[in-house]
């Protein structure tokens, strides 16, 4: 189970309270700068502003815990410096490919272990990733007149983004070969079924075949016996439904799961 429901929040021209005057409270307000977001250093001035988001960073935790009281009681979501037991949402460590934005978080557990984590995912993630993302969202026109069935054009880009596919996003030049990939890719297969025997419920026993499946496909068909941690590593929006079948057509890749009985 998730401890946190990871989201990427729109701050720009919003008004973002950030209380205290150390060290800690100078970092958050540039970070809300960064991301567009107009910084009040006043709880009061900021909620007459409509502040839904505080950062507190006072030195003392007497007044962390206090002006965190404060701004929850008022409807603010609340991140206090440090303590994520005061925290109603917790800051990840960034990797920036504007547009693309990939979060590591601990929950509050480690930010030491999320930024080391971060700095590897660095070495990873081509400098132009950002461009591929721009240029897909420039081709959104032609993606659907290619493909106007959304599962086949998912299907379309699982392929083209795969490992040596196309676009694969771990490659540079991936955003300049958008516009060939639409001319030459082929039609994906319509209504595929692919049957998978699980034979644990630890999802870290998945093969990266399994894993890979799981997150591409459109609609999980699951026997009873199949743990709900294996099934929370589908997509989230991937059709559920529980076996038996009643045998109508389903759209888009079929994923078939079984659980392979105890010896």
């Amino acid at each position: 189970m998730m401890r946190s429901l990871p989201l990427f929040h729109r701050i720009a021209g919003q008004p973002v309270i950030v209380l205290g005057d150390g060290a800690a409270a100078e970092a958050k307000r540039r970070l809300v700068e960064r991301a567009g977001g107009q910084t009040s250093r006043e709880l009061e001035d900021g909620l007459s502003r409509g502040a839904r988001l505080a950062f507190v960073a006072h030195e003392e935790a007497a007044a962390c815990e206090a002006d965190a009281v404060k701004l929850r009681a008022a409807g603010v979501l609340v991140n206090v410096v440090d303590r994520p037991d005061l925290c109603d949402f917790t800051v990840p460590s960034l990797l920036d490919r504007d547009p693309v934005l990939i979060a590591v978080g601990t929950s509050g557990a480690s930010a030491g272990l999320a930024k080391q984590l971060r700095l590897r995912l660095e070495a990873l993630f081509p400098a132009d990733l950002g461009r591929l993302a721009d240029a897909l969202n420039g081709a959104r026109a032609k993606l659907r007149a290619r493909w106007p069935a959304a599962a086949d054009r998912r299907m379309a880009l699982d392929a083209a983004f795969a490992e040596g596919g196309t676009l694969d996003p771990l490659t540079d030049g991936a955003a300049d070969r958008v516009d060939v990939w639409l001319a030459d890719a082929v039609a994906p297969a319509a209504g595929q079924t692919i049957e998978l025997t699980i034979s644990s419920d630890d999802p870290d026993d998945l093969t990266l075949r399994q894993a890979r499946l799981l997150g591409s496909a459109d609609v999980i068909l699951f026997e009873p016996e199949v743990a709900h941690a294996i099934l929370d590593r589908s997509r989230a929006d991937a059709v559920r439904r529980e076996l038996p079948h009643d045998g109508s057509l389903l759209p888009g890749l079929v994923l078939l799961l079984r659980r392979r009985p105890e010896a």
